[in-house]
């Protein structure tokens, strides 16, 4: 049985890359409501509860490349890295998440921008919105947010998968006197991987806040007749003090109970999965 513990880098590669698809695509509509609630310009006018699988082209192409590389990354740093405990997981994730944001930014820039109406008429599809990033703001655009993503997923990662490989020692630990081996069942590592998930996407809210409105910053306005000029860049810290002093606390932990559900769900689909 000790081999099904060490999967292959090919295996971990399919694994993950199906699994990140199902769960992109099972919770879609939480991820917009989430989205929509978090946008400057407000839920109602970001789409309300309409038009909930807007963007999820750029999930189709973009989920399994996405997903497959981080968890290739991931499983391949935890078996190299000359670390064991929480630090070997917090790293491993770590330098995963960087490897799959090459390919993950942007699919949410696309997708955050036609899940909210940015383009308004002009772009009612990813592919049209994808068409409008590249004519108004180049190969650049596509990584609006780079960083922001970079610095919200290294927290999040950095506490989910240490405490899923945490929560599954301990429910093995537990079981373990009931069973004649030590490994968990499918189910069981899902609620880990759940709990686990839920935690990490409550805590790192603020960052996600920000990395949505730093994704929804057009270059400039596409349609005269609706869109205003997009404000001057500011820095992040001067964004996170305006929203905070403009908007409240509240704001910053916006779309806080979607995106716990979403990532919790999503996480024992993952996790169950791989």
């Amino acid at each position: 049985m000790a081999h099904e513990r060490k999967p292959t880098f090919v295996q971990s590669l399919i694994a993950g890359g199906a699994a990140g698809t199902a769960v992109d695509l099972l919770f879609f509509p939480i991820d917009t409501i989430k989205t929509r609630l978090q946008s400057a310009q407000g839920f109602t006018r970001a789409g309300g509860f309409s038009g909930i699988y807007k963007g999820v082209g750029s999930v189709v192409v973009g989920s399994a490349p996405g997903a497959a590389t981080f968890f290739s990354t991931y499983d391949t740093m935890k078996k190299t890295l000359p670390f064991q405990g929480p630090l070997n997981h917090m790293i491993s994730a770590s330098i995963g998440e960087v490897a799959a944001c090459l390919v993950r930014v942007p699919t949410e820039v696309i997708k955050t921008r036609t899940q909210t109406s940015s383009y308004g008429a002009l772009a009612q599809s990813s592919w049209g919105a994808a068409k409008l990033v590249w004519a108004h703001e180049g190969l650049s655009g596509f990584y609006r947010g780079f960083g922001i993503t970079i610095m919200r997923e290294i927290p999040f990662t950095s506490l989910q998968f240490p405490l899923y490989e945490f929560l599954k020692y301990k429910l093995a630990l537990y079981l373990s006197p009931k069973r004649e081996h030590k490994q968990l069942y499918a189910h069981e590592a899902a609620v880990c991987g759940s709990i686990a998930g839920g935690v990490a996407a409550a805590l790192t809210t603020p960052l996600d806040v920000l990395k949505t409105r730093i994704m929804l910053d057009l270059k400039k306005p596409t349609d005269s007749n609706s869109a205003s000029p997009s404000p001057p860049r500011i820095t992040l810290l001067k964004r996170f003090r305006l929203i905070y002093t403009t908007e409240g606390a509240g704001a910053l932990f916006a779309g806080v109970v979607p995106r716990t559900m979403w990532i919790s769900a999503g996480g024992a689909v993952f996790f169950r999965s791989v």
